[in-house]
This record gives structure tokens, C-alpha cells and sequence, in this order.
């Protein structure tokens, strides 16, 4: 059986809304954990940032010279949310024949990247914690988000709603989830790990429905409450 299919089986058994655990025996990663996202339907949300904040010391930010990338492919972002720890360096190559001007406003990671095509900027360090939210100068329909997060457990659910997270949960570990289309409460969307629920898969049930999917096509008006 897949694993979104006993994810499944188990969130109908549990309350509706908030989060649940549920022991999944045979599919719990043994050098890691899993994190499924469901929205109040039962169904997987894809694309949603998760995220570990673990009591003991890890680092809180990423080792020098860690980079990822946000490209440019059809006048939209790619990916449309990415998920870094803070000192990652993001390069924002350009790989439309069109030109961009990519920026955020977003304090304290505010920046901006002129009028360019191909890899004509250098990248980009987002040093602070937090919800950066791009935008294109030229082009109002392209949305994006980095979501920067101080601990290197971190990942970002699949089209079945699942995140796999390279180290177990540990007692005491705080667990977040975090996607634009989320309108629950931010007291919905962490759950502090018991030592009853090491072995298990830590399940979010959405109560609210979720926002529609940003509308990335040429002259779509973006959407943004960040």
C-alpha cells in the first residue's frame, strides 16, 4: 500500500482540523521522518514548506557556499515556492528569451536584480529567517516565494502531500508547515513532538479551505497577502 493511501486511512480516523499523529508501521523513514499536509477534505496539498526546529544545537545557518537556484522558465519562477536555510546563496538565472527584473521587498531580505538576461547578476544571500516574497518588475504576473528557515531539517511535500525530512523527530522538536495557500492560523500550523510520537508520522489536517492556485500566466494579476 502507498504511503499517502494509509496516510489517508488514518487522517479520516482522526479529529477534523489541527494536526494528528498516526504510527505508520513499515513506511516511517528509519534514518528520517515523514510529514503528510491534507487539506479539510482529505486530499494531499502539494508545494508546502516543512520545516524542524529541534531542541538540540544544530546549526542555524548553512554551511559556506550552499546554494540553490530560482530560474526563470516561461515568464513564471521555478520553483514557484523553494525552501532554504538561512546563508544560502539563491542564483536567479534567467533561462527565458525575454528579460526580467527580479525583486522583494521583503525586510530584511529586500533586493533587487536590474533589467538582465541569462546569469548576468551574482547570487544572492538571504542571510535572515522568514517569507521572501519575488516579484517581476516587467512582467506583474510572476509570483514567487524563498522561505528561509534557521535549522537545515527542512523539505517540501510532493503532489501526494508528503514530506520526507532526512533526520527523525526528536522529542521537544517543533514542526511548521507554511504555503500561501494556507488560511489557517499560525497556532494551526506547528506541533511540538512527544516522546509518544517519535515512531510516527506527524499529520496537519486543514480546517480552512485553501487558497486557489496562483494564476502564473502572461496578464494574470498576482496575489499576495506577505
Amino acid at each position: 500500500m502507498r504511503l499517502i493511501a494509509v496516510i489517508r486511512r488514518f487522517a479520516q480516523m482522526a479529529a477534523v482540523g489541527g494536526f494528528c499523529t498516526m504510527t505508520l508501521t513499515g513506511t516511517v523513514l528509519a534514518d528520517g521522518a515523514s510529514v503528510v499536509v491534507l487539506d479539510r477534505d482529505g486530499k494531499p496539498v502539494p508545494d508546502v514548506a516543512v520545516f524542524v526546529d529541534a531542541p538540540d544545537s544544530f546549526a542555524t545557518h548553512a554551511p559556506a557556499g550552499t546554494r540553490a537556484v530560482m530560474d526563470q522558465v516561461d515568464q513564471r519562477f521555478v520553483p514557484h515556492l523553494l525552501v532554504v536555510q538561512s546563508g544560502t546563496m539563491v542564483e536567479f538565472p534567467n533561462s527565458d528569451t525575454v528579460a526580467h527584473h527580479v525583486y522583494s521587498f521583503s525586510h530584511p531580505n529586500h533586493f533587487k536584480l536590474p533589467i538582465y538576461k541569462g546569469h548576468a547578476h551574482p547570487p544572492v544571500s538571504f542571510d535572515e529567517n522568514g517569507i521572501v516574497v519575488l516579484g517581476c518588475n516587467i512582467h506583474d504576473h510572476m509570483l514567487a516565494y524563498i522561505v528561509v528557515v534557521d535549522t537545515p531539517t527542512f523539505a517540501k511535500t510532493n503532489q501526494d502531500g508528503v514530506a520526507l525530512l532526512e533526520r527523525p523527530l526528536e522529542k521537544g522538536a517543533k514542526v511548521t508547515i507554511w504555503s500561501p495557500r494556507i488560511r489557517d492560523g499560525m497556532k494551526d500550523l506547528s506541533v511540538t513532538v512527544a516522546s509518544d510520537q517519535l515512531d510516527s508520522a506527524v499529520a496537519f489536517n486543514l480546517k480552512k479551505s485553501l487558497r486557489a492556485p496562483h494564476d502564473d500566466q502572461p496578464g494574470a494579476l498576482s496575489w499576495n497577502e506577505y
